[in-house]
């Protein structure tokens, strides 16, 4: 009697705006107890003068979106069955991808309203996801495979470790 493992392979990306106008974006896929199955990052991505003025305010979506989270999540060889991201700006990453993405809330984070009811979070591990408005149908898919996870799940700390990758990958070897 062979018995099926279920796994669930979690995707932890975040952006880093430096300084002087550019971005990088890393991405860590862990299995369900946090371990790393794969690691990429962007070089530097850093708008030009003409894209500035041409995207407005909505430069920032942009670039986080279209130009690092989707070119991260396709060159990935290991696809998370569910993408968390610690920025609203990164939501709009559901709409080029066909996995669930969630938005990690910070305790000082109340969900708010988005043309309509208040949004209702969404409860994995220890922390409250807010999921892409038109995308309502992810909640089901991330229940299916919570009990994957502990209630003690901290989906917090892979973030941290985005963000030092980060910074080792840009300054190797800097401030240690």
């Amino acid at each position: 009697m062979t018995a099926s493992r279920e796994t669930l392979r979690l995707g932890f990306l975040t952006t880093v705006e430096q300084s002087n106008d550019c971005f990088v974006g890393g991405l860590l896929v862990t299995n369900h107890l946090g371990r790393p199955l794969e690691f990429q990052c962007t070089t530097p991505v850093r708008p030009n003068s003409t894209q500035k003025i041409l995207y407005g305010p909505t430069l920032k979506p942009f670039v986080m979106t279209e130009l690092i989270g989707k070119t991260l999540f396709e060159r990935a060889d290991v696809k998370p069955d569910i993408l968390l991201i610690d920025d609203d700006d990164l939501l709009g990453l559901r709409e080029l991808i066909d996995k669930p993405v969630a938005c990690l809330l910070v305790e000082s984070k109340v969900p708010v309203l988005v043309g309509g009811p208040e949004e209702e979070p969404l409860t994995l591990g220890r922390q409250h996801l807010r999921l892409h408005h038109a995308h309502e149908s992810d909640r089901s898919s991330i229940l299916k495979r919570s009990h994957l996870l502990t209630e003690q799940a901290d989906l917090e700390e892979p973030f941290e470790r985005v963000r030092e990758a980060l910074q080792e990958v840009l300054n190797p070897g800097g401030g240690r």
